[in-house]
């Protein structure tokens, strides 16, 4: 099997006529995107990119932003997408960190580079998309420019194809370099499971940042179909764009799904050619499940968990266990059942042994899946990733006799809030940098709209209000890691070693809850 920009060459070459993606109202054949991508190989090796370099893009989902994907791995290169609901400072953290040396732009985002332009250490060319009358180079303009021969690259598929950058435990992101057999692994699984055929239609409605659009946008070249590329997770416009192009499978996390049920516009929208709903990255409850099949009633679903470090999906509920009111809808709580390639156990965090079944742990996988590594970090990688290719999820859970993954908490303190990962380290950092804040603590508590949120608990030796204690963070983080609430205390509870007792402050908002995450 070639590489992923190998197999986007066999499929231009065996059905150059059919459409590869639509992005609004622009649709691109097999063949034009495959020239795209020479373009875009031919540009970034003309601005000093060879086999190795990252070349970062911070970008709504584009149909740029998926040449850029393939046009990179042509030559060997390897892109880095960039959340682009971080703070300035936060991206410059991972351009520089990435050390890309080229940094595209989409046009909303002109500001931000603006604003971290004298801070980017090792990129030597920054283009805007759209970016004409901008002081950067215009992205069209810079592919028109690019010269007409590809350079030679003999591809490895042991090599990494994208890095994407997860929140770090101790408060700065992490790269996870996946290769491209990882996304190999990865496909070869779901096109089976996913009942794809050459009539199928593929929605990538999550960013491209994320790991389930990033391999959805792939997945659409590796199964030869047609992607429709939402523009951002609306939910009305992502029903429109099922209607109007008859999509048959899409991923969508919880919230999408509970929005959509509130929404007139939706409502409106003829759904029926959706055949799968895929839905997972945060938990679900049995209402929002509930109301999803009953607005799409001819879609079946499944769930999928998995991590950025394992190239997506590792488990999936199938439908036929979607059966709320059947003998098996304890089910509906599980995490499904691991893929055909993954293997899990369940082991004491402490001495690594394995637990029996029904008994918590941390969650343990071995794949193929399991990422190369954490860029630059060959501790955080050797403690994550053993030498045999056990990947710790950090993750605690137990498996029941027929061997389904039930997630039970977290090993690791990070919170997911509408599918977005966030760990308390790094708003914890912000918080003890405000001169009226002694200590502090955040934690995930409930919430019916994103799953769960951060609560700030904090000492404070001033008179600050708690809305400015959350506009501080939000001056200096992405919005959604902020604290929407705020609790006051005399002191943080540790244990003698000085750990904050996470789960005791955790227990009060999550008591009746059937699982703490």
């Amino acid at each position: 099997m070639p590489g992923l920009d190998g197999v986007l060459r066999e499929r231009a070459l065996a059905n150059p006529d059919r459409v590869a993606y639509i992005a609004g109202d622009t649709e691109i054949t097999y063949g034009d995107f495959d020239r795209r991508v020479d373009r875009v190989a031919a540009a970034l090796a003309a601005a000093g990119v060879g086999a190795g370099d990252r070349v970062a893009i911070l970008d709504k989902n584009s149909l740029e932003y998926a040449e850029q994907l393939f046009g990179a791995a042509r030559i060997g290169a390897v892109q880095v997408p960039v959340n682009y609901r971080l703070a300035p400072d936060e991206v410059a953290y991972i351009v520089n960190n990435a050390q890309a040396r080229v940094f595209i732009v989409g046009p909303e985002f002109v500001p931000v580079l603006d604003a971290i332009t004298g801070k980017l250490e090792y990129t030597a060319h920054t283009v805007v998309i759209g970016g004409s009358g901008h002081a950067h180079q215009d992205y069209a303009a810079w592919i028109d420019g690019a010269p007409d021969t590809v350079p030679e690259h003999e591809p490895d598929t042991a090599d990494v194809f994208v890095q994407l950058y997860s929140s770090g435990t101790t408060g700065l992101p992490k790269g996870v370099m996946l290769t491209h057999d990882n996304f190999l692994a990865a496909l070869a699984v779901t096109t089976d499971v996913w009942d794809i055929d050459e009539s199928s239609v593929l929605m990538v409605a999550m960013p491209m940042y994320h790991v389930a659009g990033n391999v959805l946008t792939v997945s659409t070249v590796y199964n030869g179909l047609t992607g429709v590329i939402a523009r951002e997770p609306d939910p009305t416009l992502i029903a429109q764009g099922i209607e109007r192009h008859r999509v048959t499978h899409i991923f969508l996390v919880p919230v999408l799904l509970q929005f959509m049920q509130l929404i007139p516009e939706v409502a409106a929208c003829d759904l029926s050619s959706l055949k799968l709903m895929l839905y997972g990255a945060s938990p679900i409850s049995e209402d929002v499940l509930r109301g999803s099949m009953a607005m799409l009633p001819g879609t079946r679903f499944m769930q999928v968990y998995g991590l950025t470090e394992v190239t997506g999906a590792i488990t999936m509920l199938p439908p036929e266990d979607h059966d709320p009111g059947g003998p098996n809808a304890h089910r509906l709580r599980s995490a499904g059942l691991p893929n055909a390639t993954t293997t899990l156990k369940i082991v004491d965090p402490a001495t690594q042994e394995e637990m029996p079944p029904g008994q918590v742990g941390e969650i343990l996988c071995r794949t193929p899946q399991n990422m190369k590594g954490y860029w630059g970090m060959p501790d955080a990688t050797a403690t994550a990733l053993s030498e045999d290719n056990w990947f710790r999820t950090g993750d605690a859970g137990y498996l029941d006799e027929d061997g389904y993954l039930y997630i039970h908490d977290r090993v690791k303190d990070m919170i997911i809030s509408g599918g977005e990962n966030i760990y308390p380290a790094e708003v914890e950092n912000v918080l003890m940098g405000h001169p009226d804040i002694t200590d502090c603590a955040v934690i995930g508590v409930p919430d019916d709209k994103w799953g769960e949120t951060p609560k700030a608990i904090v000492v404070v030796s001033g008179d600050i209000t708690d809305q400015e204690i959350i506009d501080y963070c939000r001056d200096r983080l992405a919005h959604y890691k902020c604290p929407t609430s705020v609790e006051r205390r005399t002191e943080i509870p540790r244990n003698p070693t000085g750990k904050i007792l996470k789960r005791d402050l955790r227990a009060p908002y999550w008591q009746g809850k059937d699982r703490a995450v």
